[in-house]
């Protein structure tokens, strides 16, 4: 059975001023290089939709999503914060950001496709309950994984982040949430600056020193995060998966490769299968040089959608 792809041009309308790293661009290159790579062939390709309301009101705060909505600027831009800009595009991009996690979730649970890529950004992982932040506006994962729990019924959820950064609005969201195991990994002292101490038992955090490197994050893995996933038993997986922690990029320092990013999802894959009948939604988050972070997707995705 193929798996989805899922993804919109709308995506590549939002941008935050020249020169900043989380680009259109990123997308291109994924896709080019999925196609390239002959991986495409093995997905079935999906539009992402718009995300309602009631939809992200599950994950964040009803003002807080109402106040995003409005503040589209009708040209120009609109700083959120120093990072964080919105132009007249954004809104509709990340609406179909996190409509593509709520539509990846419908995919999966219906058995229609057993996992999905979510090729969209803006990216969602740093968005908290009530702000948005780190490039991030609508928490993308989140609302998918609440669409999972509270619209299909599912008890246990795990969701991984292997990001440079540390998900920390995916944390604000679900700590105390015990239908939620979430697993970390992120580089220490980088942005958002935390994570470190876990906030509540469902949290699995792993801080990485700087050049660490795909053994001691292969290590962490398997002494952190696979016990803690096998003892939870989860009924699906949803991935936070960026690709900033590549040696070639500059956004961090950890110093890992594709093959690492292969090498987790494979574990992931596992877990899934004992457990989750397979089920896996992966949402893309960081990966800013263009390069690396083709390559490290269609690795992420190979084994993803059983065609390694």
């Amino acid at each position: 059975m193929l798996s989805a792809f899922i993804t919109h041009t709308d995506c590549a309308l939002h941008e935050m001023g020249p020169h900043h790293p989380e680009c259109p661009e990123r997308l291109a290159a994924i896709q080019d290089h999925l196609l390239v790579k002959g991986l495409l062939d093995y997905m079935l390709p999906h539009d992402a939709p718009l995300a309602t309301e009631e939809q992200l009101g599950r994950a964040h705060d009803v003002l807080y999503v109402k106040e995003l909505l409005a503040a589209s600027p009708a040209e120009g831009y609109f700083a959120l914060d120093p990072d964080t800009n919105m132009n007249p595009h954004t809104v509709t991009a990340a609406l179909r950001a996190a409509g593509a996690a709520v539509h990846a979730t419908d995919l999966v649970i219906r058995g229609d496709v057993p996992t999905a890529f979510c090729s969209v950004r803006p990216p969602g992982h740093h968005a908290v309950r009530g702000a948005a932040m780190g490039f991030c506006f609508f928490n993308n994962v989140a609302v998918g994984i609440r669409h999972a729990l509270d619209v299909h019924g599912l008890e246990r959820v795990a969701l991984i982040d292997f990001d440079v950064h540390h998900g920390n609005g995916s944390e604000d969201i679900f700590q105390g949430d015990e239908r939620v195991l979430m697993c970390s990994i992120f580089e220490k002292g980088l942005y958002p600056f935390n994570g470190e101490e876990a906030v509540g038992p469902n949290m699995v955090n792993v801080g990485m020193p700087s050049r660490s490197g795909g053994d001691v994050f292969r290590d962490a893995v398997t002494q952190h995060w696979l016990p803690a996933l096998n003892a939870f038993k989860p009924q699906m997986i949803f991935i936070s998966a960026g690709f900033d922690a590549h040696r070639e990029d500059d956004m961090g320092n950890l110093g890992l490769v594709e093959a690492d990013y292969a090498w987790v999802t494979k574990q992931l894959m596992e877990v899934a299968n004992s457990h989750a009948k397979g089920r896996v939604v992966s949402c893309l988050e960081g990966g800013y040089v263009m390069s690396p972070l083709a390559r490290s997707v269609a690795a992420h995705v190979k084994v993803l959608i059983g065609a390694d």
